[in-house]
């Protein structure tokens, strides 16, 4: 403490960190609100499908491409956006993305058709993508590192936020207003973030001489790598995964694909995506945690929704308010997690935070078809607090020691592996989910026969409840019967689903000891 406070006291400190440029610090600020937009807008439409079909009179193999088009494109984008950061610099970067993306969100608002929409989601993921990479860069170049307990907390809290409220606030502007509310809400702030970013953004200058040398086929075999990638893991666990003609032929093309994505960013004189980031252990081993983080992130965000409405029955209205308990806790962990990141081992607070999301998803293993707000509520606030106890230490972990000028490139794969990981998440949890409740049916329709008499009892009771209502009461009893059993059984299947989780979330937290310590990391700065 006594030689902290020496050095502390020397002439040095203060030339090697200048004093906080308020300026930045603004545009900063400008920049993180725009990338809440970007990731927001993935999960804001999710609450109301129903609605924007109706509206637009799509059938229900259309609509899917909503959000299916805004993720294809957003995962091409995100690790295309370090080039295009050095080509164009942060500041025509963010303000092209911030203003294109506001754009289309008007255009999105316009649309009469499922094409024009489908058309005009697409080119927003894909312009609004680059403002999510380009925020994590910028913390990561423009603090000193002794500002981090304060930034990291800030794009932590932004990047797990967004899409925990997402379905909350898609399902207040769709109740209270209508559907074009969900992208109208875009054009005031976007309009702000663009011009804001365009007069205070200063970081960097352009470099228009690497277009010279930029590596189209490279950026062709990762479009047709990610975009089939994601395509296949978003409608494989609908359509029997190859089986399907369209899923089998995305396949086919993404391994090709990204055989040749691969060969070319490993020989090409100045690839698409520089992949050495990856020999950095630090940052490969807090790519793998991202890639889990997403699994809790995107997948619990999925998982708690669907089980309120096919189980419960809630409204859209109903689940947002349910899941904004989330939302809460990590704006309560967030400064706490900031304190505790400049005087805990990194790696502590990843073991903690995994078996926190390990717990919550433990608890859950008991659901039953009654369980309600109350119910889920530690569990949720587990999950809540664990988000922003992961994020942050695995945002210094990945990013938190590598050179500024591998920072713009870098903090495009760690983001895309957080996506990726969203994606894989959500492609596991339904196929499980689907083949357990067919296995779990299966079980079910053995034990109830006619020679059950339980089943027999149950069965006579609801007859006897249906027949005040005249009709066929034995059809009404049998379908209320096979109803509940089906019930019963998604129910059991969603337990499955939460073990699997907790199975997963557990290991990781056993795996963060293999994880080299960062150097700087507390607990050699817990003096300050």
């Amino acid at each position: 403490m006594a030689a902290t406070a020496a050095l502390a006291a020397t002439p040095k400190n203060p030339a090697a960190e200048p004093p906080l440029d308020r300026r930045r610090m603004v545009a900063f600020l400008c920049m993180v609100f725009g990338m809440f937009m970007a990731i927001l807008d993935i999960q804001i439409v999710s609450a109301s499908l129903n609605e924007i079909q109706a509206g637009l009179s799509a059938s229900g193999d259309e609509i899917p491409w909503v959000q299916t088009s805004y993720l294809i494109a957003e995962v091409i984008s995100i690790p295309l956006s370090g080039t295009l950061s050095r080509v164009l610099s942060t500041r025509w970067m963010f303000a092209v993305s911030a203003g294109g993306f506001t754009l289309m969100s008007l255009m999105c608002a316009t649309s009469s058709s499922i094409g024009e929409m489908i058309v005009w989601r697409a080119l927003q993921g894909f312009i609004g993508g680059g403002m999510i990479p380009t925020v994590f860069a910028s913390a990561f170049t423009i603090f000193p590192p002794s500002k981090r307990p304060i930034v990291s907390p800030m794009i932590g809290l932004v990047a797990t936020l967004a899409p925990t409220i997402g379905p909350t606030v898609g399902g207040y502007l769709t109740d209270l207003f209508s559907w074009h509310w969900l992208f109208l809400i875009n054009i005031v702030p976007g309009i702000f973030v663009t011009v804001s970013t365009w007069f205070l953004v200063d970081f960097d200058r352009p470099n228009f001489d690497l277009l010279k040398s930029f590596d189209w086929a490279g950026l062709a075999f990762m479009a047709g790598f990610l975009g089939c990638l994601e395509y296949v893991l978003e409608e494989g666990p609908n359509h029997d995964w190859l089986q399907d003609e369209a899923v089998f032929v995305c396949a086919l093309v993404c391994a090709v694909s990204g055989l040749a994505f691969f060969a070319r960013v490993l020989t090409a004189r100045q690839p698409i995506v520089d992949l050495r980031a990856f020999s950095d252990r630090n940052f490969a081993a807090g790519c793998a945690a991202s890639f889990v983080l997403g699994i809790g992130l995107y997948g619990l965000t999925y998982l708690y929704p669907v089980y309120l409405a096919r189980v419960r029955g809630y409204s859209a209205l109903q689940i947002g308010e349910t899941m904004f308990v989330s939302g809460l806790c990590m704006f309560a962990t967030a400064p706490i997690a900031g304190k505790l990141s400049a005087k805990l081992d990194p790696r502590v607070m990843m073991a903690i935070g995994f078996t926190g999301f390990a717990v919550g998803t433990w608890i859950v293993t008991g659901l039953t078809k009654d369980w309600d707000f109350y119910e889920l509520l530690w569990p949720q606030i587990l999950r809540g607090c664990s988000l922003m106890l992961c994020m942050i230490p695995i945002n210094n972990i990945a990013l938190g020691t590598l050179p500024p000028e591998r920072m713009k490139n870098a903090s495009g794969l760690f983001n895309l592996t957080r996506n990726l990981g969203g994606a894989v998440g959500l492609a596991l949890i339904n196929t499980i989910l689907n083949a357990r409740w067919d296995l779990h049916l299966a079980r079910l329709h053995e034990r109830f026969t006619w020679a059950n008499g339980a089943a027999l009892e149950r069965l006579d009771a609801m007859r006897r409840q249906f027949e005040v209502f005249g009709g066929d009461a034995n059809g009404m009893a049998l379908k209320a019967l096979n109803n509940t059993v089906r019930i019963q059984g998604l129910v059991m299947s969603f337990e499955d689903v939460f073990l699997v989780l907790t199975v997963l979330f557990l290991a990781m937290a056993c795996g963060t000891p293999l994880i080299r310590r960062p150097r700087g990391a507390a607990p050699a700065g817990a003096g300050h």
